[in-house]
């Protein structure tokens, strides 16, 4: 596997909310890519001792994809919205609701959740009825 070079991102200011939530998608991407090959690794060997330790840093890598995931939210608002709506999504699109049913969430035909963590910001969108 090529190895990252750890200068490549530097940059010679601090990166703002969006430059930074581009580069935690990148580290998502790492975890993933690690998550996958600790599994094949399990799957790949009988070794009790072996599995073990996989299975416990692949479940570490999982935390860490997941509190990546809710960096994300916090820097990338846009994203934030996708997700409390994809929940929304998910339950219509898995009971059979139609294509216009599932695709009304957000846009006024479902209200989506809203985390009362998030910093609230008006946008046009918000001030739209």
């Amino acid at each position: 596997m090529p190895q990252t070079n750890p200068f490549h991102s530097v940059v010679p200011r601090k990166l703002t909310d969006s430059e930074l939530a581009r580069s935690i998608r990148l580290n998502i991407e790492a975890e993933l890519d690690a998550i996958n090959l600790y599994a094949a690794h399990l799957d790949a060997t009988d070794n009790e001792d072996a599995k073990a330790i996989l299975r416990h840093v692949m479940d570490e890598e999982r935390e860490h994809a997941a509190l990546f995931w809710q960096l994300i939210a916090r820097l990338d608002p846009a994203q934030a919205q996708h997700d409390r709506e994809a929940s929304q999504k998910y339950r219509l699109i898995t009971t059979g609701a139609s294509h216009e049913e599932v695709e009304a969430v957000g846009e006024g035909g479902g209200a989506a959740e809203v985390d009362p963590e998030l910093p609230k910001r008006l946008t046009v969108g918000s001030l739209r009825k």
